[in-house]
């Protein structure tokens, strides 16, 4: 499996009396701060995970109301702490120009609510997994290797949120990188 973005908070207890033993100063200080991003723009997520449903009738029947929501995760973040790479006007419209025609901004949304361990932790993975590591995620690998057999992982130093728009070409490499590394651990 290859994947970036990964959310990596869900493996913290929070509860514990050090739910964040075992990590470096950095990995701490990365916690905390994508913790109050999150408690800060988390809003979208409550609504997607929770009640898809509702909002896919509400990007669907307008068009301009789905332009927004997108808007919030392409251009809402800032780019002086996060240095994400700008995603093209031009990809932006495209993007939910299609999601407009064809009807999915309900299954897109529904991702949150099916995603289920993927927010909690989860139980251990034994998939070889790469995860590729764009400007703006809070991906730490030590909380990733808790339920994740990582194999590859690949830090950016462009890119962001929506790799595939952003940077496309190092995920493809990482892709076609990890495809290679797994075949020739198969042979």
């Amino acid at each position: 499996m290859h994947v970036n973005a990964l959310i990596t908070l869900g493996a913290i207890d929070w509860q514990s009396a050090n739910p964040t033993a075992g990590l470096s100063e950095e990995e701490i200080r990365t916690v905390y701060e994508a913790a109050t991003r999150w408690k800060e723009r988390s809003g979208y997520a409550a609504i997607q995970s929770s009640r898809p449903q509702t909002l896919a009738y509400a990007l669907t029947d307008s068009p301009l109301g789905l332009l927004a929501w997108n808007l919030e995760w392409f251009v809402d973040y800032d780019p002086a702490r996060a240095q994400q790479t700008p995603v093209d006007r031009d990809a932006i419209l495209t993007n939910v120009t299609i999601c407009w025609h064809t009807a999915t901004a309900g299954s897109s949304a529904r991702l949150y609510k099916e995603a289920g361990d993927a927010f909690s932790g989860g139980s251990r993975s034994g998939v070889p997994t790469a995860v590729a590591v764009f400007p703006g995620d809070a991906t730490i690998r030590s909380l990733a290797e808790r339920s994740h057999d990582i194999v590859r992982w690949t830090e950016f130093d462009r890119g962001g949120h929506f790799a595939s728009l952003q940077a496309p070409d190092l995920l493809i490499d990482d892709i076609r990188a990890f495809a290679r590394q797994v075949a020739g651990n198969r042979n």
